[in-house]
């Protein structure tokens, strides 16, 4: 079924390539919204693409990467490419479709806490050089924490931790909930949804927070990738904006930007779009995870969490990307001050050997020297681009440099998390790097 459907795949695809057109790329105004375009526009080799990236998913998908995926790549404000492959599961059921919603794991990070936080710095509320226990107060009275930066925190520079099993917190020996902590029916105690029929205690978060607080922290600063903060910065927003941080994010950012599914608890708010499933789950809830975020620990935040739990569609990326790539403009309004997106798109430890920005991933150092198996992302990324990579297979870059925006989007824990071949094929960089070649034989072949 799956070679049928590529093999009708690629007939399609040619077709659509034969009647692009090979007009200029629409020069958009500076800080303006996505536009459609084509590869074609800008004059590049549109059937050598397609034919790459094609070759390329379909060995993933051969080789139990992911059951399907898709790729968006944005140049100078125009989507130049969008396109779907496979299915949401191996039974080769329901295609794959352009406004198909992803549970987006960790490429939270820089789309929900970080964003607010850059808003935040900007109007002088936060500080990256002062103590962090300045406005998280448990940590004055942690001596190990006390002193330790914002900015170190979101360079993975602090020592902190990388990750709590909080659901331990939760399960017996035997593998049964606590009642203590999770029950089957809600009430007023137990409100906080993890799951369908399964509800977490009210406070449960203040014991994960108490758990952070005391959590150990290496005396040696080097980098070391912690996510233990991005659980607490919901708090955090909220405690500065007095705004919940679910209805700081959709009235700062997502609603004004024109995002239209992006968000928490997809699956509360009757979108027409599907919903991509994610793991067959063994640990606790025992069923396919669909429409409910796969991150224990943010689950048992009732789904609205800053290290996961946004949902949304590639197009949705596409926008907030695009605004990273313009510098905090986007549609003639301006988010995040250009000064600021600099600073934490920056690398900040580069004579520790880290090469973090300030909640954002960067290419590896000296990236461009090494062979692209080695290489994280493509090679020739700009060294000023940026992005974050998700658990569940998902992706986003931004390169102001060469002004492109790359979306590659999977649910590559499906049936397990234990499928890593998306790693072990160097699925995601590989993809990446077709662009930027495609783009140099472009201007190779330039009258």
């Amino acid at each position: 079924m799956n070679k049928i459907f590529f093999i009708l795949f690629g007939l399609i695809s040619c077709l659509a390539v034969s009647q692009e057109t090979t007009s200029k790329p629409l020069l958009l105004p500076v800080g303006s919204s996505l536009q459609a375009s084509s590869l074609a526009a800008y004059g590049l080799d549109s059937a050598y693409v397609y034919r790459k990236v094609d070759s390329i998913v379909t060995t993933g998908i051969k080789n139990n990467a992911f059951p399907g995926a898709q790729v968006l790549i944005a140049k100078d404000g125009n989507i130049i490419f969008h396109e779907a492959y496979g299915f949401h599961t191996y039974d080769s059921i329901q295609p794959v479709a352009l406004n198909d919603i992803y549970d987006l794991a960790s490429v939270t990070k820089i789309l929900g806490p970080l964003p607010a936080i850059m808003k935040l710095v900007d109007e002088g509320k936060l500080d990256l050089d002062v103590p962090f226990s300045t406005y998280w107060k448990p940590w004055k009275k942690q001596e190990d924490k006390a002193n330790i930066t914002l900015r170190e925190i979101l360079a993975h520079q602090a020592g902190l931790q990388p990750y709590v099993v909080f659901l331990n917190e939760t399960l017996k020996n035997n593998g049964q909930f606590k009642k203590r902590f999770i029950r089957r029916k809600s009430n007023n105690r137990f409100s906080n949804e993890a799951f369908d029929g399964i509800y977490v205690k009210n406070r449960f978060h203040r014991k994960m927070y108490k758990i952070i607080n005391r959590s150990e922290v290496s005396a040696e600063k080097k980098y070391k990738y912690s996510g233990l903060t991005f659980l607490i910065f919901p708090e955090l927003i909220t405690q500065i904006t007095g705004v919940s941080y679910a209805d700081y994010m959709e009235q700062e950012f997502y609603k004004p930007l024109g995002m239209k599914t992006f968000g928490f608890l997809p699956s509360t708010k009757n979108f027409s779009n599907k919903i991509i499933p994610t793991e067959v789950d063994t640990m606790y809830r025992h069923t396919l995870t669909q429409g409910w975020v796969h991150d224990e620990n943010a689950s048992l935040l009732g789904g609205i969490s800053g290290n996961a739990g946004l949902f949304g569609t590639a197009d949705d990326l596409a926008i907030i990307m695009q605004m990273f790539v313009q510098n905090g403009l986007y549609a003639g309004k301006q988010y995040i001050s250009e000064k600021t997106i600099k600073e934490f798109s920056k690398v900040q430890y580069p004579e520790n050997d880290n090469r973090r920005g300030l909640g954002f991933d960067k290419p590896y150092l000296n990236n461009n020297t090494f062979k692209i198996a080695d290489t994280y992302p493509a090679p020739e990324v700009g060294a000023s681009s940026f992005g974050h990579s998700g658990f569940t297979g998902t992706f986003v870059w931004a390169d102001p440099e060469n002004e492109l925006v790359y979306i590659f989007l999977s649910n590559r824990v499906y049936p397990t998390r234990e499928n890593r071949n998306i790693y072990n094929l160097n699925i995601r960089p590989s993809i990446q790097q077709i662009f930027y070649q495609a783009f140099d034989n472009a201007k190779q072949h330039q009258p």
